[in-house]
């Protein structure tokens, strides 16, 4: 029988790396191992949530609204509560930010700080929550610079390329926990009689090429000319410029469609718009765009806005938007490519 490995051993062995050798790729300090694995279990609890469904009574919309003036849903609150009480009380964060929530969140001082800062999108997908549909939780990881002894929202603001891990969670057939530190993508699916997460896949990689696109069709008349003729060419198939038929999917859960980039390949677009031109994009750069954007790097894919690659946006403020453009590393620069002779 081939011996499983448990994301705690894994985890283990990206320390001991660490301890031999601190600047070697995917090398973690014993803090942020630690950091890691309570994010693991807080998804558990999220999973086990999620599962229940109409029988636990956490389905429809709950009486208010998040930060960005969206309607919040019982299980987007739920999920939010349950990262925060999971991660505040074990010494190796200084505090966290969420998309749910206007402002950080510091670690109260009854407990030690850490040097460590979490960000999260508690419940991505939460329109699919009523229909059975994929949803899952991203999060993000940065270390807080060393001056002074307080934090504050501008410690977060630290481009994408200066996470020190990413991942997300995918809560559907099965509970999948994706992850980078740094030296590539690994995949550990929860086993549920045994309560752990158990490695299943290693060295995720996109292929390089593909015939799938995932976008919101139904916006196509609010799109930038670079869009419209980048999609234009895939709808065309074999008897258009690209030579070949394309599949579209688009499942409305950012999670769900980039696991299934990172699985079999694809592009997945979220475009800036005509609908409200003073916004940069649609989607959180610091909570969805950045780990994302590295996860899908570190599996040999490739993330920009359009113009210029994602981790390398330096953010202004915490719940900053963006456009996002990231999946198979030649569609996305052919996407790219398009933006940069239009301008």
């Amino acid at each position: 029988m081939t011996q499983r490995i448990s994301l705690t051993r894994y985890l283990i062995e990206k320390q001991r790396g660490h301890e031999g050798k601190a600047d070697a790729p995917g090398a973690i300090p014993p803090q942020l191992r630690l950091l890691l694995e309570v994010v693991a279990r807080a998804c558990k609890s999220i999973s086990l949530a999620v599962t229940k469904g109409a029988l636990g009574g956490v389905l429809g919309a709950a009486e208010s609204e998040n930060v960005q003036g969206e309607i919040q849903k019982k299980l987007d609150i739920i999920a939010n509560e349950v990262l925060i009480e999971a991660n505040e009380w074990g010494g190796h964060l200084a505090a966290m930010a969420s998309e749910e929530m206007e402002g950080i969140y510091t670690v109260p001082n009854r407990y030690p700080q850490g040097e460590y800062l979490l960000m999260f999108d508690p419940l991505d997908g939460s329109s699919n929550i009523d229909v059975n549909v994929s949803i899952g939780t991203i999060f993000s990881v940065l270390i807080k610079a060393p001056e002074g002894p307080s934090v504050s929202e501008q410690d977060f603001l630290q481009p994408g390329h200066k996470q020190v891990a990413a991942g997300y969670c995918i809560y559907g057939p099965q509970t999948t926990l994706v992850l980078t530190v740094g030296d590539g993508v690994a995949m550990f699916t929860l086993d549920r009689e045994q309560g752990s997460f158990v490695l299943t896949q290693e060295n995720v990689r996109v292929p390089e090429d593909t015939k799938e696109f995932a976008i919101n069709m139904s916006n196509m008349r609010h799109w930038d000319a670079p869009v419209k003729r980048y999609i234009d060419e895939c709808l065309q198939g074999t008897e258009g410029p690209r030579g070949k038929d394309f599949n579209m999917r688009w499942i409305a859960s950012m999670v769900a469609d980039v696991h299934r980039i990172l699985t079999r390949g694809g592009v997945f677009m979220y475009p800036w718009d005509k609908r409200e031109p003073e916004k940069p994009g649609k989607l959180r750069l610091m909570y969805e765009a950045n780990p994302m954007g590295w996860l899908i790097e570190q599996a040999g894919g490739a993330a920009t806005d359009g113009k210029q690659r994602i981790l390398d946006i330096q953010p202004t403020k915490l719940h900053q938007r963006v456009s996002v453009i990231l999946g198979s590393k030649n569609e996305v620069d052919r996407v790219t490519r398009y933006h940069a002779e239009a301008a």
